[in-house]
């Protein structure tokens, strides 16, 4: 069982960094196998619409993206870290997610692969940004690992995060929660199966 941890975030040892470091302590006690990717720092542009992935199986911008997408088909939860800013994602890391998410879709069955997002912020904006990760997962068939409180942490700096003790509790508690939940879900699978779809995805215009 594996775990995928992005930094969104520019700053490879900041602060997201570090609220991820505390999820992923939690989940290596669980004995659940992670892996820390850093996005935030690439240059990454947003996706186009083209839908050259529904026939390819991949982005037609070859970068980390593709690089991303095995790793997130096999992975059996994904936690998304991202600074605020504006009240709002990193931009680099939204950019990602929209292309990893969009060409993925046709390949890569999410079903029952559970997702978290974890805010950092020095302040505030953390729950607009919060609420906003969450929707990748809402889309795809993802349940959405909770904590003790919102998946956030504060401060300016890494020493900052560590004094907010509360948010580090919450981080080492989301890990404990997403290893329950990857283990639960493996033994569902075994017992009685991913849930069953609708032969055809509907899709609905209200515009006639």
């Amino acid at each position: 069982m594996k775990v995928l941890l992005i930094n969104g975030s520019p700053n490879a040892k900041g602060c997201t960094y570090t609220a991820l470091t505390e999820v992923e302590k939690s989940l290596n006690a669980e004995k659940i196998e992670t892996e820390i990717v850093h996005v935030g720092h690439k240059d990454i542009r947003g996706c186009i619409g083209c839908r050259k992935c529904f026939t390819t199986g991949k982005c037609v911008f070859d970068d980390v993206v593709n690089e991303m997408a095995p790793k997130f088909a096999e992975c059996d939860g994904i936690v998304v870290g991202s600074p605020v800013y504006y009240a709002s994602a990193n931009g680099t890391l939204i950019s990602f997610l929209d292309r990893l998410f969009y060409s993925t879709s046709g390949n890569c069955d999410t079903t029952m692969k559970v997702g978290a997002a974890v805010v950092s912020a020095r302040r505030a904006g953390t729950t607009a940004t919060f609420d906003e990760l969450n929707k990748y997962f809402t889309i795809s068939n993802m349940p959405i690992v909770s904590s003790q409180y919102w998946n956030m942490v504060h401060g300016y700096t890494p020493e900052d995060v560590y004094q907010d003790e509360e948010g580090c509790q919450i981080m080492r508690t989301l890990g404990k929660n997403m290893a329950f939940l990857i283990k639960s879900i493996d033994l569902g699978k075994e017992k009685f199966g991913l849930p069953e779809k609708e032969e055809q995805h509907i899709f609905t215009s209200f515009i006639r």
